[in-house]
C-alpha cells in the first residue's frame, strides 16, 4: 500500500548514496511535520493521539523539492558554489523547514527547536498548528525569500536576485501548476535582460509532477517535442530527466546529477567570455568577421534549464482506499486524511513513515547521525543560511546626492513651468552615477514617458537580444530594465531588494510606489521598510 524505497535499481556511487540518505531524511521530516504532534522517532507503535487533530499541508510537491535540495547540496560541497534555493511551489513548506533543520540553521535561529528528539517533536508539532508556523514557506523560514503566496513570481524573483550578484546561482523550482500563471509565463523572458558579465545565473527547474489540486497541468500533458520547442523558443537549453518508475530512485539520482553538472558547465561556458571582455561564442560556420559580429549581435546566450518529470507525492502512499494516490492529484495535500476515523489509515501512515528507516537517520538521543550531518555544506554556504536570503547582511547604504542641489528656485508662484518628474529624473541620474553596481530602475516601458529620461545620460537599458541601428539607449549592460509586464518589473524589484540591492519601480498605475532604499530582510527573516533620504517612512 505504500511506495517504500526499493532496492537500488543500479549501483549508486558513494556520493549519490549520501544524496539519497539526505533525501530520505528530508522526506521523513516533511511527512512528520504534516502528521505528527508526538512520537517523532516512532520509538513505539503509532497511536491516534500522536497525530494532529486537523491535518494541513501539501505533500505532493514536497519530495521533489527535497530531491533537488539534496542534489544542490552535493554541488555546493563539491564545487564551492553559491546557491540560492527558490521554491515556486511555496506550499511545499515542509521541505524548506526540513532541510533547514537538517543543516542546523533552524536550531541556530530558533533555539527552542533543538537538534534532538525534543526538538524534533517541537519541529513537527509547530507546523500548521495554532501558535506555530505556516504550512507554506514564510518570511521566517531560513533561506527563503520567495514566500509561496500568490503563485507565479518565483522566476521573476530569481532573476531579480542574481542582478549584480555575479557569483550567485538561483536554483529555481517552478511547479507545473505555477507555470500556468501569467506572471510566470512572462518571466521566461527575463533572460533577455541578464548580463553574463555582471549578473549571476538562474537555473530553472521545471518540475512536472502532472497535476494541480484537482486537474492535470498543461505542460505535463504537452507532447515532449512541443514542450522542448517552447523552452527553446524562450531561449533556454532544456535538459530532460524523467522518472519512469517511482521505485527506480538510483536511476533518478544518476540522471539528475548528470543534468545538474551539465547545466553548471554550460553556465560557466556562457559567463567566461563575457567576463574576460569577449562576447558570446559565435556559430562555427560564420563565414567572415562581419558575419561573426552580426551573430554576436543577434544571438543572446542560451541558458540551461532542467525539465524534471516525477510522480506527484513520490515515495508516499501509492494506493489509499483502493484508489491510486502517488502520481495523481490525490497526493497534492494530505494523502491519508482519515486517520482518526479509519484504523487502516493510521497503520498505513506508520508503514509510510517507517519506510524512511528513521532508526538509520537519528541516534538514540534523536540527533541526526554525524555522518549525515556532515553532508551539509558549512556556514554561509548552506542554502538555509546564505546571506543572499538575508539581504540586510549584504545591504550597503546608497550614496545619495545632496537633494538641495536639485531644488527648484521659484521666486514667485506661477512664474516657472517645472516638471517634478524631470527634476526627479535628474536626481535619479545622479543616484545611478554614485551607485553603479547596487541601484537599478525597473519599469514597463515608461521611464522616458514618465519624464525620467535624464537617467539615460549616465546609463542605458539592459538588453541581450538583437540591437538595431535605429534603437536608442539599448546596451548589453545598463541600469534600467523595461518590459511590458508590471508583474515582472515588481518581481525583479522584490528579488533585487531582498538580496541587498536598491531600486525604483516607475509605472503609470496610481497605486504603484516609488521605492528608493526599500525593504530588505533582517537577520531573523522579518522585513523592514526603507526610508526616503530625508528619513520619512516609505509607503508600502
Amino acid at each position: 500500500m505504500t511506495a517504500a524505497p526499493a532496492a537500488p535499481d543500479q549501483p549508486l556511487s558513494d556520493t549519490l548514496k549520501d544524496v539519497d540518505t539526505w533525501w530520505r531524511a528530508a522526506n521523513y521530516l516533511s511527512a512528520g511535520q504534516i502528521y505528527l504532534r508526538d512520537n517523532p522517532l516512532l520509538r513505539r507503535p503509532l497511536e491516534k493521539k500522536d497525530v494532529k487533530a486537523r491535518l494541513l499541508g501539501h505533500w505532493g510537491t514536497t519530495p521533489g523539492l527535497n530531491f533537488f535540495y539534496a542534489h544542490l547540496n552535493r554541488l555546493i560541497r563539491d564545487q564551492q558554489r553559491r546557491v540560492l534555493f527558490i521554491t515556486g511551489p511555496g506550499h511545499g513548506g515542509p521541505a524548506n523547514v526540513a532541510n533547514a533543520w537538517l543543516e542546523g540553521t533552524y536550531s541556530e535561529i530558533y533555539s527552542h527547536v533543538g537538534q534532538d528528539e525534543a526538538g524534533l517533536k517541537t519541529l513537527f508539532k509547530q507546523f500548521s498548528y495554532p501558535g506555530g508556523v505556516p504550512s507554506h514557506a514564510a518570511p521566517e523560514t531560513p533561506g527563503s525569500i520567495h514566500e509561496g503566496g500568490e503563485l507565479g513570481y518565483s522566476l521573476a524573483h530569481a532573476y531579480g536576485a542574481v542582478f549584480d550578484n555575479p557569483d550567485l546561482i538561483a536554483a529555481t523550482v517552478i511547479g507545473d501548476g505555477e507555470a500556468e500563471t501569467g506572471p510566470l509565463a512572462a518571466s521566461w523572458h527575463s533572460n533577455s535582460f541578464l548580463d553574463p558579465a555582471v549578473d549571476g545565473a538562474v537555473l530553472p527547474i521545471l518540475h512536472l509532477n502532472g497535476y494541480k489540486i484537482a486537474n492535470p497541468t498543461i505542460l505535463s500533458r504537452m507532447p515532449e517535442e512541443q514542450l522542448v520547442k517552447l523552452m527553446e523558443g524562450y531561449g533556454y537549453h532544456p535538459h530532460l530527466v524523467t522518472v519512469e518508475d517511482p521505485s527506480a530512485t538510483a536511476q533518478a539520482h544518476a540522471d539528475f546529477a548528470a543534468a545538474l553538472e551539465a547545466c553548471l558547465t554550460e553556465i560557466d561556458e556562457i559567463q567566461a567570455p563575457y567576463r574576460s571582455g569577449e562576447r558570446i561564442a559565435v556559430p562555427a560556420d560564420a563565414p567572415d568577421a562581419a558575419a561573426s559580429e552580426k551573430a554576436r549581435n543577434e544571438h543572446a546566450p542560451r541558458w540551461p534549464m532542467i525539465i524534471f518529470r516525477s510522480p506527484k507525492g513520490w515515495t508516499g502512499p501509492a494506493v489509499v482506499d483502493g484508489l491510486q494516490v502517488e502520481g495523481t492529484w490525490r497526493a497534492h495535500q494530505v494523502p491519508l486524511s482519515g486517520i482518526h476515523e479509519n484504523p487502516e489509515h493510521l497503520a498505513q501512515l506508520e508503514e509510510w513513515l517507517r519506510s524512511y528507516r528513521p532508526e538509520e537517520l537519528f541516534d538514540d538521543a534523536g540527533r541526526l547521525r554525524p555522518e549525515i550531518a556532515a553532508l551539509s555544506p558549512a556556514g554561509d554556504a548552506r542554502m538555509s543560511a546564505t546571506p543572499y536570503a538575508n539581504g540586510g547582511r549584504l545591504l550597503q547604504d546608497l550614496k545619495l546626492p545632496a537633494y538641495a542641489d536639485h531644488a527648484v528656485e521659484v521666486e514667485r508662484p506661477g512664474t516657472k513651468r517645472i516638471s517634478p518628474m524631470i527634476t526627479a529624473g535628474e536626481y535619479l541620474r545622479d543616484v545611478i552615477s554614485l551607485n553603479p553596481s547596487n541601484f537599478r530602475v525597473f519599469g514597463p516601458d515608461e521611464t522616458a514617458s514618465n519624464r525620467l529620461q535624464a537617467v539615460y545620460e549616465v546609463t542605458d537599458k539592459a538588453w541581450e537580444q538583437r540591437i538595431a541601428e535605429i534603437d536608442e539607449h539599448l546596451a548589453r549592460s545598463g541600469r534600467v530594465a523595461e518590459v511590458l509586464s508590471e508583474h515582472l518589473c515588481e518581481g525583479w524589484l522584490e528579488g533585487y531588494l531582498l538580496t541587498g540591492g536598491h531600486g525604483v519601480f516607475n509605472c503609470y498605475e496610481p497605486l504603484s510606489t516609488l521605492w528608493i532604499p526599500c525593504s530588505t530582510s533582517t537577520p531573523n527573516g522579518s522585513k523592514s521598510a526603507g526610508t526616503w533620504p530625508g528619513g520619512s517612512r516609505l509607503p508600502r
